[in-house]
């Protein structure tokens, strides 16, 4: 599935997919559905941009975006997915984790914010605390949306030349061009050990902003069922953009080395 040709042709072709998205919340409230989504990658990776495309004309009382900020004292001495926990979707609601527990396999491993024990302790608990989170009822998906290093580092400075952009701006950025190679071992880690049958890992290359975010809400739409859903063809991703994670995307360029 080719690029958008222009911004015209991406906001034609977003509207269809908001509206579509809009008839699966009306499902989701009438059958007291739950959705979780988490979205994952490194900075500059357009996870605030797709949220938004993805919540622009949902319902804000069933659509919860959450994006936690530094633990406290007293979080830190909990159990780690403690204060995950209270944000969950409930009957009827949409949940989207701006980054989420994954924090503990990517930016506190590679910065130092944990040890190496807590990492893999982590990852251990991880399969088994999502696997609960299935087997509860919530529909979950879990996105990865991968760019490369120049990518990467034009939209960082893009960042600091924006005045609108300027709350995006924080000390870890300048950490995240240096770390690159850290990174890239952090997620391939991160991908390999908690990808599973029952809460897989789909990956979204994101270099191109409108293009990812297209096929990863077309991805989404054709993994749930509700009423009066488009056609197959007409929500069908492009399966070079969006895939499920699978091994051989560490070694055959699929991702960002």
């Amino acid at each position: 599935m080719a690029r958008p040709k222009d911004n015209g042709e991406y906001r034609a072709a977003l509207r269809g997919l908001q509206i579509e998205l809009v008839k699966l919340q009306r499902h989701l409230i009438r059958h007291e559905e739950k959705v979780l989504i988490v979205l994952e990658g490194r900075d500059g990776a357009g996870k605030d941009s797709t949220i938004k495309a993805i919540t622009e004309h949902l319902s804000p009382r069933e659509t919860r975006v959450m994006a936690l900020g530094k633990p406290s004292d007293r979080e830190r001495s909990q159990w780690y997915f403690q204060r995950y926990v209270p944000h969950l979707p409930s009957g009827g609601e949409i949940v989207l984790f701006n980054r989420s527990w994954y924090n503990r396999a990517g930016v506190e491993r590679v910065m130092g914010f944990c040890s190496k024990q807590d990492c893999e302790d982590f990852l251990d608990a991880v399969p088994i605390f999502e696997h609960l989170l299935v087997r509860s009822g919530i529909r979950f998906f879990k996105y990865y949306l991968d760019i490369d290093k120049d990518e990467q580092k034009q939209r960082l400075q893009s960042r600091r030349d924006d005045p609108l952009k300027q709350w995006k701006i924080s000390p870890i950025d300048n950490a995240a061009l240096k770390h690159w190679k850290d990174y890239s071992r952090a997620r391939d880690t991160m991908l390999t050990r908690t990808s599973s049958a029952l809460a897989p890992w789909t990956i979204v290359r994101a270099n191109h902003k409108p293009t990812a975010r297209l096929n990863l809400i077309r991805d989404l739409l054709g993994r749930l069922d509700y009423a009066d859903k488009a056609k197959p063809k007409q929500i069908a991703p492009d399966r070079s953009v969006v895939f499920p994670f699978d091994l051989d995307a560490l070694h055959d360029g699929r991702l960002s080395a």
